[in-house]
Formats: structure tokens, C-alpha cells, sequence
């Protein structure tokens, strides 16, 4: 996700499978302009068209909405607590259409009405959950609630009532979604074009840049797979990407470098996680279950047994907006040697050190900054809130029962590491026989670190 990054932008422009399947034949070295599918033109006459026909539309499913729906004592059969009760059920229905035609405000209307008519009463959201479960009990019900959940993400600081709706539905989807009922599945340069078009629409934490590098990504010498849930079989919901070393990883540009011979698996003994993108911003915040990337190590381990090591090479999505809210006194408490018996005087604030930092990781800074940057990077790595790391990522791989390892210098200069995280990256190391202490230690808010960063600290 890394998050996994936890969540990817769809990308507007979707690559065609045409296109795809021309970047097999050739030898494309990159995604050119004319491989990117755009609707197709359209006569003004057709405009006209097809706008009135939408108008009318609308204005059809406003009149039915008003006439099915015209209160919020017409939705409370679906609270009733008979899973069998013919009524509600066809009241369920009903309201999935109608969601699922209305535009955004008419969706945003019926969300505040639901919300409205949940019953004060009720225990443990147990009312509101046999909502969802007639909603999921639907053709597709189970899309149809991710779909739904996006969209309470989307409104859940401006409807009222929505945060108790969409507490309950993340309980429910974090049980139907427990990384134990999915399947995972391996891409390769043969996949279906379809599925590869979805990595590269979702690839979240590094951009594919290239027919060259996509083709690099699922080669023979690495590993991507995706997780897909039995009800929604053709949508990845996951996808993680892997590749081999003889050693830990500490530069994704190098990893990702599609010029790069190919590896000798043979000779590899370290398997690296570079890159894991959720696909749905409906399951933003689902765990999955614990051990998500132990089954991937498990298939790994089978296909290639001679490997010895795990660890990622993640990105701190989080630090430089941590730090550049920090004041001057908090800075400087983390950095100071604690030796000094008084503190310094003027000292910079968090925006400062961001805009340092950021030099420092181009290359152009002191060994005393880079200090410094380890030192508070180290720190915003451990901290805790509400029992759960601060960083996306952290808490992703510290929740699998990773252990943060080793901290990277200048190991992402692209524009988006050096905004995110003035160019550090991270090693999350997953050790097998340590994944439970590990977790333990994190719900003890005390996440496991290695002795080199316990010396950062």
C-alpha cells in the first residue's frame, strides 16, 4: 500500500489492451501518446444527443427517487432485524439501483437519509450491519459496498451520522476481506492485458514509466503479484512487487533501473518488497488480516527456496509533513545531543528542517544535517498513536510483523521522495520466527527496531 500506498490515484488516461499487446510484439522503450486509449470524438450532434438522453435520466430516476424514497420511515424495513423478511429485502434492492444510477448528489442525499434513520438504540451497530448485509446479499452485492464505502469515505466529515454507517461497514469488510479468504495470483509479461493495465493505473508508491519497465516489473528475475477477493474475480485488490538481491536493497533507483542486466536467481538469497498499491479507495484502512506478506513469502520460498531473506524497500510517505509542523523546541529536542547541558539558541522549526533535509538528500548538505535528518526520521518512524504507527507504511509492515531495520540516505531523488521524505526510504525487515513478538511489541506501542536504529535514536 507501500501503505500500502495504502492508496493509489487512479489515473485518468488508461492504457489500452491493444496497446499493450503492440508493447509485447515491439520493442516500444516507452508508453508513447498514442497508446493511451481516449474516448472516441464525437460529432456535435451526438453531444446533444447523448447530453438530452442523460438529462432525461436524471430527471426520470429524480422523479422515482422522490416517489420510493420520500422519507426516511420508507427505509426503516431495512433495519428490521428478519434477514429473511421479503419486504426489506426488496427494499435493499431497490436502493442499490437507485444508488448506483444517481449522480453524486443524489448519492450524497441518500446516504444522509440512511444515516438519519439508523435506529439511536441499537447495540454494537448491529441495525446498521444488517444493512449491509442485505445490501451485500444483492447481485455484486460486495462491489457495490466497496463502491458505497468510497463514497462515505469521501463524505464522512460532512454527513452526519456517516461515521457510525461507515465504522460498522469497515468492521464487516475487514471480515469479509481477512487476507485468508484471498486469492494470489502471479502476473507475467503473458497476463492478460487487462491486468496489466490495472498495474499501471494503480501502481501507487513508483510510477511506471515505460513498456520497458512494466515488461521489467513481471520479468522472469522478479515477482508481482495481486491478491483478488472470490466474489470480485477479475479486480486486483492488491498488488506486491518483488524483487532479488544478494544483499539489502538501500536505492529504488537502481532496483527500478530497466537497464539493469537481469538477475541470477540462483545467487539471489534476499527478496525484496518494493512496491505494494491497494486498488480500491474503498478499502482504505482494511487490514486484511495480519501476515498479508506471508503468504507472498510463502509462494515465494516455494518457488525459490534458496532465499535466505525478506526485507522492503519502502518509502516514509509521512516525514516531511511530520516535521514540517514541528516548532523550533520540539526540532530541537530530538536532535540535541543529549550530552549538552543546555540547549541551543535560535534554533530552526520543522518547515526549515524540511527544506534542509530536502537539499541534503540531492546531495548538497552536511554530514551534520544527514545526522540530524536520521535522527528525527528515526523518531517519526517510532512514534505511536492510538496504539498504531503515524506513518502509513510503518504501521502496514510493523502490523505484519516486520521490524524497521535500516534507514536509507538519497535512496529516492525523484520529486516525489524528495517532497515526501527529503529522499530517505526505509527497510522493513521480516524475519519468520519473530513476526509474533514483533507484533506483540507493537501492541505494547514499542515497535521492534534493529541496533543500528536504536543507535539513531
Amino acid at each position: 500500500m507501500n501503505d500500502p500506498q495504502v492508496q493509489a490515484p487512479v489515473r485518468a488516461a488508461r492504457t489500452s489492451d491493444n496497446a499493450i499487446t503492440a508493447a509485447r510484439n515491439s520493442g516500444v522503450a516507452t508508453v508513447p501518446a498514442a497508446a493511451v486509449s481516449v474516448s472516441p470524438a464525437r460529432n456535435d450532434g451526438d453531444a446533444v444527443e447523448v447530453g438530452a438522453e442523460a438529462g432525461l435520466m436524471a430527471r426520470l430516476l429524480r422523479l422515482w427517487e422522490r416517489d420510493r424514497f420520500p422519507s426516511t420511515d420508507a427505509l426503516r424495513p431495512l433495519f428490521a432485524a428478519r434477514s429473511t423478511d421479503v419486504a426489506a429485502n426488496r427494499l435493499a434492492a431497490a436502493w442499490c439501483q437507485s444508488y448506483t444510477a444517481a449522480d453524486a448528489k443524489g448519492r450524497r442525499a441518500m446516504l444522509t437519509m440512511l444515516a438519519a434513520c439508523q435506529p439511536a438504540e441499537q447495540v454494537d451497530g448491529e441495525a446498521v450491519a444488517r444493512v449491509f448485509r442485505r445490501f451485500n446479499n444483492q447481485p455484486d452485492g460486495l462491489r457495490f459496498l466497496v463502491s458505497l464505502r468510497a463514497d462515505m469515505l469521501r463524505w464522512r466529515k460532512q454527513v452526519s451520522g456517516l461515521p457510525a454507517l461507515d465504522n460498522t461497514l469497515e468492521g464487516l469488510l475487514s471480515a469479509w476481506f481477512d487476507v485468508g479468504l484471498l486469492e494470489l495470483r502471479r502476473l507475467t509479461w503473458d497476463s492478460p492485458a487487462s491486468l496489466l493495465e490495472k498495474l499501471i493505473i494503480y501502481e501507487a508508491v513508483h510510477e511506471i514509466q515505460s513498456w520497458d519497465d512494466l515488461k521489467r516489473r513481471v520479468a522472469e528475475d522478479r515477482r508481482c503479484y495481486a491478491y483478488f477477493h472470490p466474489q470480485m474475480p477479475d479486480t486486483p485488490l492488491i498488488f506486491v512487487e518483488v524483487a532479488f538481491a544478494t544483499q539489502m536493497a538501500d536505492n529504488v533507483q537502481a532496483l527500478l533501473d530497466a537497464r539493469q542486466p537481469a538477475q541470477n536467481l540462483d545467487k539471489a538469497r534476499w527478496a525484496i518488497f518494493y512496491s505494494i498499491s491497494n486498488t480500491q479507495p474503498g478499502l482504505r484502512g482494511i487490514s486484511f488480516g495480519n501476515f498479508l506478506l506471508k503468504r507472498v513469502i510463502d509462494a515465494l520460498l516455494e518457488d525459490l527456496p534458496k532465499l535466505k531473506s525478506f526485507a522492503t524497500l519502502s518509502p516514509i510517505p509521512g516525514f516531511n509533513d511530520w516535521l514540517g509542523k514541528l516548532d523550533a523546541d520540539a526540532v530541537e529536542a530530538i536532535v540535541r545531543d543529549k550530552t549538552r547541558e543546555r540547549p541551543r539558541q535560535r534554533v530552526p522549526d520543522g518547515a526549515r528542517w524540511v527544506a534542509r533535509l530536502s537539499r541534503a538528500g540531492a546531495g548538497a548538505g552536511s554530514e551534520t544535517v544527514r545526522r540530524a535528518g536520521q535522527k528525527l526520521a528515526v523518531h517519526y518512524l517510532q512514534t505511536v498513536k492510538n496504539g498504531q504507527p503515524v506513518d502509513p507504511v510503518a504501521r502496514f509492515h510493523l502490523g505484519n510483523g516486520a521490524r524497521i531495520e535500516r534507514l536509507n540516505w538519497g535512496a529516492d531523488r525523484s520529486s516525489k521522495g524528495l517532497a515526501q521524505s527529503s529522499a530517505l526510504m526505509v527497510n522493513y525487515l521480516y524475519e519468520l520466527d519473530a513476526l509474533d513478538d514483533n507484533l506483540t511489541r507493537l501492541g505494547e506501542g514499542k515497535p521492534a527496531i534493529s541496533r543500528a536504529i536504536a543507535r539513531m535514536s
